[in-house]
């Protein structure tokens, strides 16, 4: 299997999760992580904003069984609400929540075919639901909700067109977990929201191909 944004925070804890019961994971980063992996652990760079860096991964990998694809790889805004955005900033969060999740997903789909799960699993967020993202959250990162609503249509559109390679596309809000992303006063720790997701990855069949839930298996409205 593979995950982006693994060098720390849930993509890290997924990668450890994994490894630990045996999986062979290939874990994806910008850069090397501080503290090496254990287990069964092959990182490899990849900036998924960066569709050169996309593309020779995909060459480093070629003819490689993927069972699962992990996009977890996401960045928010350094400056938040309708006044405070940046225009290139917008574009720079849209490239690396959106644009390369679907990259990957060209780019991997051979390897996939020829894995056994065929899965591909969006971390997206609840934060870009059009019925639910404002109900309770009243963050005002008008980049990081779009390049979510997006991540979410994309991945629709993708369970459309790669159920005919039998491969399930799953868009999944890992709640708000206590990263550098989510920060410390979030309420979920990263090693329960990963065994959530991972029960959900683990059991998913062609059947909950463009659903969307929670890491605990709620539905979550488009």
């Amino acid at each position: 299997m593979l995950i982006t944004g693994a060098g720390r925070g849930l993509g890290r804890e997924l990668a450890r999760q994994y490894a630990e019961d045996g999986w062979r994971v290939v874990a994806c980063g910008r850069a090397c992580p501080a503290h090496d992996f254990e287990g069964r652990v092959e990182f490899q760079l990849l900036d998924t904003a960066d569709p050169a860096s996309i593309h020779d991964l995909a060459v480093r990998l070629a003819g490689r069984p993927l069972d699962v694809l992990v996009n977890n790889a996401a960045i928010r805004s350094e400056a938040s609400g309708l006044l405070g955005f940046d225009p290139d900033e917008f574009l720079r969060v849209v490239r690396t929540n959106t644009l390369g999740p679907l990259l990957l997903a060209r780019a991997l789909r051979q390897n996939l075919v020829a894995g056994g799960m065929r899965i591909i699993a969006n971390i997206g967020s609840r934060a870009g639901s059009m019925a639910e993202g404002l109900l309770d959250d009243y963050d005002d990162d008008y980049a990081y909700r779009c390049s979510k609503a997006a991540l979410n249509m994309a991945g629709a559109q993708l369970a459309q067109d790669l159920r005919v390679d039998g491969i399930t596309v799953l868009s999944l809000h890992p709640g708000w977990v206590k990263t550098d992303m989510g920060g410390v006063e979030a309420d979920l720790a990263a090693e329960d929201s990963a065994r959530g997701l991972r029960t959900i990855i683990n059991s998913a069949t062609i059947e909950d191909t463009g659903s969307f839930r929670t890491f605990d298996g709620k539905h979550i409205g488009w």
